[in-house]
């Protein structure tokens, strides 16, 4: 049985890490416009930095949680078929979480960037980057603003075609392309669970849905999955 999971903010929340978009529609206090899409990093290169350099340096102060781990011990136990975690979070959270379980996250999908990577903004190399990212330097976020294509996406589409198991955890089910995919996987045949705080805008596509806290459902589930 092969698993796709696709993770969205909800899952890190509870690792302290603040949620880009808040209810009024900023991020973080400014304009989506101002520090999420290229016209803005055009515009004022700057503030784009500085945004993403804080958001760089908070990731020191936050550990992955309960629901990390649980994904994690899936894609080190699972042996039914395959797993393939896409997450829309650009923290390194599930990284450190696979790093621990012994996986060198080969199938883990950071399908808009990494804050710890940094892209050069003429030749699009990417680079392992810890630190800030100076103003003046030719190095840019390696982060999918808004406008731009997401990452690895014909990987992820075969992986939606193949999979008998579709979990979304965390995630809001407004930004597009990922909010497609449980209709996608639905039309591969695949059973489709939601594991969220509350209903997603496309809750009515999920066979499944259960509620609760990131820490809570989700190494329940994993435990029940893992145990049949």
């Amino acid at each position: 049985m092969n698993i796709v999971i696709l993770t969205g903010a909800g899952i890190s929340a509870e690792s302290g890490v603040p949620t880009f978009r808040a209810s009024d529609g900023l991020w973080c206090g400014h304009r989506v416009e101002a520090v999420a899409t290229p016209e803005g990093f055009e515009a004022d290169p700057a503030l784009v930095q500085d945004f993403y350099n804080q958001r760089r340096r908070q990731l020191a102060e936050v550990r992955p949680n309960a629901a990390h781990h649980a994904l994690a011990r899936l894609a080190a136990e699972w042996t039914k078929g395959d797993v393939l975690l896409v997450t829309q979070n650009v923290d390194d959270l599930h990284d450190r979480a696979y790093a621990e379980h012994g996986l060198d996250g080969a199938n883990l999908i950071h399908m808009h960037g990494e804050l710890l990577k940094a892209r050069h903004v003429d030749t699009g190399a990417v680079q392992d980057w810890h630190t800030d990212i100076p103003v003046e330097s030719a190095l840019r976020p390696h982060i999918v603003w808004f406008g731009e294509m997401p990452l690895a996406m014909p990987r992820i589409d075969r992986a939606l075609a193949a999979c008998d198991l579709f979990l979304s955890i965390g995630t809001s089910g407004n930004v597009y392309p990922a909010a497609g995919f449980v209709s996608a996987a639905r039309q591969a045949g695949a059973h489709t669970v939601e594991l969220n705080l509350e209903p997603s805008l496309g809750h009515s596509l999920f066979q499944e849905k259960i509620l609760g806290p990131a820490t809570q459902v989700v190494p329940d589930y994993i435990g029940r999955l893992l145990s049949q």
